[in-house]
């Protein structure tokens, strides 16, 4: 992490714990709003229009969290608007890097070595964890947002009078439901998944993994007879759920020790996760490769380094 704009020592993946070895996540930092005229949002500060080649993405294909906003891009149609840089999957001992990994690209704008340097580029004085997705104003050389579930609601939105679309992530009509849904995936699921992976106890990480499984037995028998949780509206939650369900078997399965069952055992999560992926665009939000040697290259929890051989995502995807 930074602290006061100088990064201090190897970055390790344990962002907190409370006394009973729960892994607790810290909160994102940047917090502005694009918006359609460039008013305040629900945080942060004014000045983020909506404009044509004004931002930029920085994202991992490891990351669910910087996934979430690709999905999104896709799903909108933003791709002409919003460009995209590519982290190394492999968290180093400085963090997120822009180093040569099939997938990943270069710091298209600035030329960076180091995620961290855009942080300190934004404060010279920054304090805290160094996060993808970064959602980065060109035009103002600052970054806009680093909390992927802003980011999705504002490519929801705040783009709409430049590439209109039929798609709302965030239907009013489903708003309230959708926040209810979001908040019991986010901590049994989504991040479920992360809290049995860091335990740091045994009965932490039984109380998490019976979350991650109570949450999946759950998800499949609401997705009895649907094609997605609302019918066939696609929202956020679908998009929420998509990004941890396409890395469960791959990673979450093995490494996090979330093994009692695979996604592949659920007929209709697995068919869900079928039906998402293979909506326009999202197969390019998808990236094994780096999937597997992000979370495996983890030298906290794979000291060995070693990569494994399986599943295929073609299999996963089969089931």
């Amino acid at each position: 992490m930074l602290v006061n704009g100088t990064w201090q020592g190897k970055w390790h993946p344990y962002q907190g714990q409370d006394r009973q070895g729960r892994y607790l996540r810290q909160d994102s930092t940047v917090r502005h709003w694009i918006t359609r005229d460039g008013n305040a949002g629900p945080t942060g500060k004014a000045g983020f229009a909506a404009e044509a080649d004004r931002y930029h993405l920085y994202v991992a294909l490891i990351c669910p969290w910087a996934c979430r906003t690709l999905m999104a891009r896709q799903i909108k149609g933003l791709e002409g608007l919003i460009s995209v840089s590519i982290v190394h999957p492999v968290i180093g001992s400085h963090g997120w890097s822009f180093e040569h990994f099939p997938g990943s690209t270069e710091d298209h704008l600035y030329g960076s070595n180091v995620l961290h340097q855009l942080y300190t580029r934004n404060d010279p004085h920054y304090s805290g964890r160094v996060t993808v997705p970064v959602l980065w104003d060109k035009k103002k050389h600052r970054m806009v947002n680093n909390e992927s579930a802003d980011i999705v609601r504002m490519l929801n939105d705040a783009f709409e009078d430049l590439a209109p679309s039929e798609i709302d992530l965030y239907p009013p009509a489903h708003r309230d439901e959708i926040d209810r849904l979001n908040r019991h995936f986010y901590h049994e699921l989504n991040n479920g998944v992360y809290r049995a992976g860091f335990a740091r106890s045994q009965t932490a990480y039984d109380e998490a993994v019976n979350d991650v499984f109570s949450a999946l037995d759950d998800l499949d028998s609401r997705l009895n007879g649907g094609r997605f949780l609302f019918g066939e509206q696609l929202t956020e939650t679908d998009i929420r759920l998509f990004v941890t369900l396409i890395r469960f078997d791959l990673a979450y399965h093995g490494l996090f020790k979330c093994n009692r069952k695979r996604i592949t055992d659920y007929p209709y999560i697995s068919r869900y996760l079928r039906e998402l992926y293979h909506l326009p665009g999202i197969a390019k939000t998808v990236n094994p490769a780096h999937i597997v040697h992000g979370y495996y290259g983890l030298k906290q929890l794979n000291p060995s380094g070693i990569i494994p051989t399986g599943p295929e995502l073609s299999t996963i995807l089969a089931a």
